[in-house]
């Protein structure tokens, strides 16, 4: 049995690693591509040699491990830069994902990535489920949650594909506003992509 491929994604706020634990709980095997990226960017040779090519021997410590606050200080307000860091990581994440994804033997597993449409992750998978919620209600939670300024929230949303447009993409829509109950919707869908299998 092949097992489907199935990615979540959600902007900041809309609550999509929460989404995500509640279907780890359905027993999904789950991949965090964020998580993951993170540890590429220590562990991978081709992603090592590529970051200090592009950036120079400052993006590792003398340890060689990844200089992750200097980094990001180069990309943060450089889009050019970004667009090179992402164009080192992406393509390696991608494909650690999908030969994760190959070897897994349940109906269906779960990758969660901030930019899964983005990064034209999304092509490798069968299916995908986009969480959204109200941006006051993504505001209010990443103020809580990061301890920042509306301003500086509002800031990172509007650096972000807007969820219209991502919602022409998507397979599914989890709607996580606080109001509608989240747990049917997540059922509803978890028993549609079973039944595909």
């Amino acid at each position: 049995m092949k097992s489907l491929k199935v990615g979540i994604t959600g902007g900041i706020g809309s609550g999509k690693s929460f989404v995500s634990k509640i279907f780890k709980t359905l027993g999904v095997p789950f991949y965090d591509a964020d998580k993951e990226a993170k540890a590429i960017m220590n562990s991978s040779d081709t992603v090592r040699k590529g970051l200090i090519d592009a950036f120079g021997e400052s993006v590792y410590f003398a340890d060689g491990t990844l200089n992750r606050k200097w980094l990001a200080e180069q990309v943060f307000n450089n889009n050019d830069q970004l667009t090179i860091l992402n164009g080192i990581v992406h393509p390696v994440v991608i494909q650690h994902a999908v030969d994760w994804a190959n070897v897994q033997r349940s109906c269906y597993s779960l990758k969660e990535a901030a930019l899964l449409f983005e990064s034209g992750s999304y092509k490798t998978l069968d299916y995908t489920i986009l969480v959204i919620a109200p941006q006051n209600v993504r505001i209010d939670r990443v103020m809580a949650r990061d301890n920042v300024s509306r301003e500086e929230v509002i800031n990172r949303i509007n650096k972000q594909m807007s969820d219209e447009a991502k919602m022409e993409m998507a397979h599914f829509i989890l709607v996580n506003d606080g109001i509608e109950p989240l747990l049917p919707q997540i059922y509803n869908i978890h028993k549609q992509l079973i039944d595909k299998c």
